[in-house]
C-alpha cells in the first residue's frame, strides 16, 4: 500500500502561478503543494494565466508545471497523458473550466477544490457595504453562489479556510460536511521566531495586502477615516501602507506631511511586520482569513482589526489586540495598543498562544492527508452518497462544457 501512496501523482489547476510574497492565497497553495511533496507525491502545476514578476520559481520547489489553454482540447491530451490520481482546482472557476474535461479524461481522479476563500461571501458582503445595509440571504443566494455551491458539490472534497465558512456551507447551504475539510493556513511551528523585537525596538503602524484585491484597496479608504483621529494622538507616528501592484490612485494617497505612507511592495513582509507596532486591519468585507493577520502573529505583532478581519481565525482564545467596528473605537484601541506596553506584550504573548492552538502545521497537514487517503480509497462509494453532486455533472447541466466547446471551435474557425 506504501509504494502506491509513494507513485501517486496530483495536478494542480492554478487560477494564477503562486506569488507567496504577494498574497495569502498564494501561500496557501504553495504550503499545499509543499505538503504533497512532503508526502512523496509527485506534483505538477498548471495554469492558463500569464506567469508574473512576483511569481515563485516552481522547479526551485522540485515542482514540474505548464501553461495551459482554455477552451482547447490540448488540455485532454496533456491530462490523459500525466493522468493524475489527484486534481486540485484552485478557486471554483478553474473546476467550472477544466473538470469536466478532468471528468472525461481521468474519470477515477479524486477531484480537489482549494477555495481559498468563499466568494460568494466575500461578493454578498461588498454588495451589502456599497448599499450601506446589513448583508442578506438574498445577497448570500446569488448567482455566484450557485456557481460556486455546483463546484464544491460536483468535487470530491472541498478545502475551506475559515470554522466560519464550514458553519455556513453545513447550516446555510445544507453542504454534507463528507465534501469538506477545515484547513486553515499551515504554519510550521519549528521555523518562526521565538523572540521578536521589543516594544521599546519598534514604532509606527502598519498595514500590508495586494492592491489588486478589493477588501484590501477598501482598508487603505477607510483607513484615511481612521488615520486623522489615530495622527491627533500620536503625532509622531506613521502609518506604513505595503503591498503588491500599487495603483496610480494607491501611490496619489501618499503624505508625508500626515505620515500617511504608500510604501508598495515589501521585499520581506515579515521584516517590515516585525519593525511596526501595530498591524491595522480595518477589513470591512471579505471572506476567509486574514494572511496580514496570520504574519502579525507570526512576527508577534499586536494587530487591531474588525469583525470580519477576526472571523474564522479563534474561537476562545484571547485576540492578540483588538477587535472594533466603529472609526471611533478602532482609532482609540489602536493608540492604547501602541502607548500602553503592558497590553502591548499581553497581546504580543496571545500571538503565539493563537499560533499553536490553531495554525500548527504538524497537526493540519496530517489530518487533511489522512482525510485524502480516506476519501480516495472508498471514492466510488463516496461519490455515490453525494448524489446532487453527480446530477450536476450530468451532460443536462454541463453548460460550461458546452460554452467551451463552442468557443473553441470558433476560435479554430478564425
Amino acid at each position: 500500500m506504501d509504494e502506491q501512496i509513494d507513485t501517486k501523482k496530483i495536478l494542480v489547476i492554478g487560477y494564477v502561478w503562486p506569488e507567496p510574497k504577494s498574497s495569502a492565497a498564494g501561500t496557501h497553495i504553495m504550503s499545499i503543494m509543499r505538503l504533497f511533496k512532503e508526502n512523496n507525491y509527485k506534483v505538477e502545476f498548471c495554469t492558463p494565466c500569464a506567469i508574473s514578476e512576483h511569481s515563485i520559481d516552481l522547479n526551485d520547489e522540485g515542482i514540474s508545471s505548464s501553461s495551459i489553454e482554455l477552451n482547447s482540447d490540448s488540455f485532454d491530451l496533456y491530462v490523459k497523458e500525466y493522468n493524475p490520481d489527484i486534481v486540485l482546482f484552485d478557486r471554483f472557476m478553474m473546476e467550472e473550466q477544466f473538470a469536466w474535461r478532468v471528468e472525461l479524461n481521468c474519470p477515477k481522479a479524486l477531484k480537489i477544490l482549494d477555495t481559498e476563500d468563499l466568494q460568494l461571501l466575500r461578493n454578498a458582503r461588498h454588495q451589502a457595504l456599497k448599499e450601506n445595509r446589513d448583508i442578506t440571504k438574498a445577497d448570500l443566494f446569488s448567482s455566484l453562489a450557485k456557481r460556486e455551491i455546483s463546484a464544491i458539490l460536483r468535487c470530491d472534497i472541498s478545502l475551506i479556510i475559515s470554522s466560519y465558512e464550514m458553519q455556513l456551507l453545513k447550516e446555510t447551504f445544507k453542504i454534507d460536511s463528507s465534501l469538506l475539510h477545515h484547513l486553515p493556513f499551515m504554519v510550521d511551528l519549528k521555523t518562526i521566531p521565538n523572540k521578536t523585537k521589543a516594544y521599546e525596538q519598534r514604532e509606527h503602524f502598519m498595514t500590508i495586502g495586494n492592491f489588486r484585491h478589493a477588501p484590501n484597496w477598501d482598508v487603505v479608504l477607510y483607513l484615511q477615516k481612521i488615520w486623522p483621529l489615530i495622527k491627533k494622538q500620536l503625532p509622531n507616528a506613521q502609518l506604513h501602507i505595503y503591498g503588491s501592484y500599487p495603483p496610480p490612485k494607491a501611490t496619489a494617497l501618499n503624505n508625508p506631511k500626515t505620515g500617511f505612507l504608500i510604501k508598495g511592495w515589501a521585499n520581506d513582509a515579515y521584516e517590515v511586520m516585525e519593525n511596526s507596532k501595530v498591524c491595522l486591519a480595518p477589513i470591512r468585507f471579505g471572506a476567509g482569513i486574514k494572511g496580514k493577520l496570520l504574519d502579525a502573529m507570526i512576527m508577534q505583532t499586536p494587530s487591531v482589526t474588525t469583525s470580519v478581519g477576526s472571523e474564522g481565525m479563534y474561537e476562545s482564545e484571547a485576540w492578540p489586540g483588538f477587535i472594533s467596528d466603529e472609526v471611533e473605537e478602532f482609532a482609540k484601541k489602536a493608540v492604547e495598543l501602541y502607548n500602553n506596553e503592558k497590553l502591548w506584550n499581553e497581546a504580543k504573548v496571545n500571538s503565539t498562544i493563537l499560533l499553536k492552538s490553531k495554525y500548527d502545521a504538524e497537526i493540519l497537514s496530517k489530518k487533511l492527508i489522512e482525510k485524502i487517503d480516506e476519501v480516495y480509497k472508498n471514492l466510488e462509494e463516496h461519490r455515490l452518497d453525494n448524489f446532487i453532486g453527480s446530477m450536476l455533472k450530468h451532460h443536462t447541466m454541463a453548460s460550461t462544457k458546452y460554452m467551451s466547446q463552442w468557443i473553441e471551435e470558433k476560435n479554430k474557425n478564425k
